[in-house]
């Protein structure tokens, strides 16, 4: 499945070229940049999205051989190839040059879609881009960062940094981002930015981010994450399940 991700390549001289790749959302590709050159300062560095390069998610299916040395033999036509440095579910990440089909690179393998992609990564309850990760209201623990390889708890410094490593050594993170699903498929449109997500009571258990069809991502609190939950939509109840992924540590939901 190709990402909805935009390439960025940062580099000081042809020759080195490309010396960086950065990864971001496409919804907020001027942002991006105009974040990055505010920091160039007077440095040589060219800031450049790199619109002949596609990246790919390589998910095995359930009876994938030896992806592993399939992917090792197509690397010459790969600039980047390189396991999902998230979790071992997601796969891997391949970068080839616009117009590539892997399908004739991978043996066996056949190209999805971007929707097949999300309704996997929304099953293994993996946050990705704006609308899964609001800017200013996500908080790096709460999001599971710490568990896809996203926090260093031995660099610095960043905004933030000191409340996050606090909370991480206090080891007290009341609420996470959970994959949930529902009954049937609901228009995505339906259900408001940031919903309510309640229990059978009423009271708050957290709130809906995003996703398709029946499945999705929220922000749940842990001790309400066995209840039975509910979202209003329009005045009506839907039910929704939340799970815990199975990918996490294993003290990870305590």
């Amino acid at each position: 499945c190709l990402y909805d991700l935009i390439l960025y390549r940062l580099h000081e001289s042809p020759e080195e070229e490309p010396h960086i790749l950065l990864e971001c959302d496409s919804g907020v590709l001027d942002a991006i940049q105009k974040h990055m050159k505010l920091y160039k300062i007077r440095r040589k560095v060219n800031i450049t999205p790199c619109l002949d390069l596609s990246l790919w998610a390589v998910i095995p299916g359930e009876q994938a051989g030896d992806i592993a040395s399939s992917l090792e033999k197509c690397a010459d036509q790969a600039p980047v190839l390189s396991p999902d440095p998230r979790t071992e579910v997601m796969g891997w990440r391949v970068i080839t040059k616009k117009g590539v089909n892997l399908s004739e690179i991978i043996p066996g393998s056949h190209v999805g879609n971007i929707q097949d992609y999300h309704r996997h990564r929304y099953k293994q309850g993996i946050p990705e881009g704006v609308k899964d990760l609001p800017p200013g209201v996500a908080l790096p623990l709460e999001s599971n960062l710490a568990y896809m390889n996203g926090i260093s708890f031995t660099k610095g410094c960043y905004i933030g940094q000191e409340l996050t490593a606090r909370t991480h050594h206090v080891g007290v993170i009341r609420k996470r981002l959970l994959p949930v699903q529902f009954p049937a498929p609901l228009p995505t449109d339906s259900i408001p930015e940031g919903a309510d997500i309640l229990t059978e009571s009423g009271k708050s258990a957290g709130k809906f981010r995003f996703g398709g069809g029946e499945l999705g991502i929220a922000l749940l609190r842990l001790a309400n994450v066995n209840e039975p939950l509910y979202l209003n939509i329009g005045g009506d109840k839907v039910k929704l399940t939340a799970s815990i992924p199975e990918w996490w540590p294993k003290t990870a939901s305590k």
